[in-house]
């Protein structure tokens, strides 16, 4: 599996059943058990970017956007058995490439991956606030 070639599709539909797959396998917390709420997180973002091998969705990345000043990478999430092939810095690449240099990206990081983002390129930022959700 992993010297599989990597397809990466851009706003291609994602099935919800595919979507809680991968965030069940990556090791990132999203409401899984909810389906509908799956579902309505992917009917209509701005930007969705989707990594598959064989068929397979192995990874995707979630994105809100104006597409002039800023973007929030809301969701980056690469199931385990693919995790270290590059996937999720070319997902971040390709979200980068769509809305170019006049774009700031934005990611709120998982608490597990906190290490992981900066090898991303991404910066820590000590000016964000967070009004957290209640479910």
């Amino acid at each position: 599996m992993k010297n599989a070639a990597v397809e990466y599709r851009h706003h291609f539909p994602l099935d919800p059943v595919d979507v809680v797959r991968v965030f069940d396998h990556s090791g990132i917390k999203r409401p899984t058990s909810n389906l509908p709420r799956i579902a309505r997180m992917f009917a209509a973002p701005c930007l969705v970017l989707s990594a598959w091998v064989d068929g397979e969705l192995v990874g995707l990345a979630r994105s809100l956007t104006d597409h002039a000043y800023c973007c929030y990478l809301s969701d980056l999430a690469v199931d385990k058995q693919y995790q270290g092939l590059g996937i999720g810095k070319e997902l971040v690449r390709r979200t980068q490439a769509v809305i170019g240099d006049e774009v700031s990206l934005i990611l709120l990081s998982a608490p597990d991956a906190m290490s992981y983002n900066p090898t991303l390129g991404f910066e820590p930022a000590g000016n964000a606030f967070v009004i957290r959700r209640k479910h």
